[in-house]
């Protein structure tokens, strides 16, 4: 087998089958499995997998075990040469794997591969490329310094690449790694002694201690929603904070100047994203359009959101739209593929535009407004 793709679940179901969804589509032509692990989820989670997918190995765990302990207990379950760690609230293109193995299969000297990741709005997210978060790095982070002058201070977010173009990183997010399994399993996998938000780091981190080389490969994006699996309250913010002490002490420990700093650092900049993941007030598109040819669909949304719905058949038309006014596009996925209607947010991006997508054989629409927002799940039935 070529590819296992695992998935960790808690407790976002709607999301979880939209990602499942679009990987099924993506890994067509694939000698592959895909594999949940369901982390003790509370909501329908597992049985929407057992009806909805029946070929997708399940494994329910009876605990919240974390995100290290989960992914390593599916890729202990997992036959294929290559894995991919995939967080449940992203989208891939038709084309993702496909293209990210053939980029793979090139290089003599593999540790992880990242793809273009972008968020519900179409936005480019800079942790799809980060580099080790060293001290002055990791201030110049906490300051926002690298926005400032991203030439002298854009380490964090690897500014040596831009976002369209591939190259070799140190530093690559959990939300998508596609790695040897042999490799993963022979590092050690995700550390369990840490429960969750450095994981990612100190994984990309060991694989380069090993002599190993990691690519962030532009030419596929990934929508990534982003904070669906947690809330940023205070119980977050002592697990952040807990997390980079751990990723410091564990490659970095022995320096009392050196831990003063980033302890402060840490609790700065863990308030400053617990903030972020404050709720804010929404304002409602000022129009909704639907990108299908459905009119019982059209009908049936403009019943339930209570405002007018206009289809419209091109993506020319959406691009209009942006210019003009505030609205919501609505994506029918089974008159539009996933990789359409990722490469449409992308070209469609707009402060003023939120977007909508209606998977094949659901019921919902599904959205996020920004990269610290917890989505929007609409139920059409």
């Amino acid at each position: 087998m070529q590819l296992s793709v695992v998935i960790l679940n808690y407790n976002v179901r709607y999301f979880l089958q939209l990602c499942v969804c679009s990987v099924q589509q993506a890994l067509q032509g694939i000698d592959a499995e895909i594999i949940v692990v369901d982390n003790n989820s509370s909501d329908d989670s597992c049985d929407m997998i057992k009806t909805h997918f029946p070929t997708v190995t399940l494994i329910e765990n009876k605990e919240n075990s974390g995100f290290p302990k989960g992914n390593n207990i599916g890729v202990a379950a997992a036959k294929g040469e290559y894995i991919c760690i995939l967080n449940p609230d992203t989208v891939v293109a038709e084309d993702t794997f496909t293209k990210a193995l053939a980029f793979a299969v090139k290089k003599t000297n593999l540790g992880i591969v990242g793809v273009k990741l972008i968020d519900g709005r179409g936005n480019f997210l800079p942790e799809s490329k980060r580099g080790i978060p060293y001290p002055f790095t990791a201030f110049t982070k906490i300051t926002g310094l690298y926005k400032i002058f991203p030439g002298i201070f854009g380490k964090y977010y690897a500014s040596h690449l831009s976002a369209e173009q591939t190259g070799k990183v140190e530093i690559l997010v959990g939300a998508f790694m596609l790695m040897k399994r042999e490799l993963y399993l022979e590092v050690g996998g995700f550390d369990e002694h840490c429960f969750m938000y450095s994981d990612d780091i100190d994984l990309s981190y060991t694989v380069l201690k090993k002599g190993k080389d990691n690519f962030y490969f532009h030419e596929t994006s990934v929508i990534h929603y982003k904070g669906e699996s947690t809330v940023k309250d205070e119980k977050y913010m002592k697990r952040f904070r807990e997390a980079m002490n751990f990723f410091y002490k564990k490659h970095f420990g022995g320096s009392l100047l050196f831990s003063a700093f980033m302890k402060a650092g840490i609790v700065f900049f863990s308030f400053v994203k617990m903030f972020e993941g404050r709720k804010k007030l929404k304002s409602r598109p000022q129009s909704y359009y639907l990108l299908s040819e459905n009119e019982n669909l059209k009908e049936m949304i403009q019943a339930k959101l209570q405002v007018p719905i206009c289809r419209i058949a091109y993506l020319s038309s959406a691009q209009t739209i942006a210019e003009k006014e505030s609205a919501c596009l609505i994506f029918d996925n089974s008159e539009m593929d996933f990789k359409s209607i990722i490469e449409a947010f992308e070209l469609v991006k707009s402060d003023k535009i939120v977007f909508r997508i209606l998977a094949q054989n659901t019921d919902y629409l599904i959205g996020s407004d920004s990269s610290v927002d917890r989505g929007e799940v609409i139920l059409i039935c």
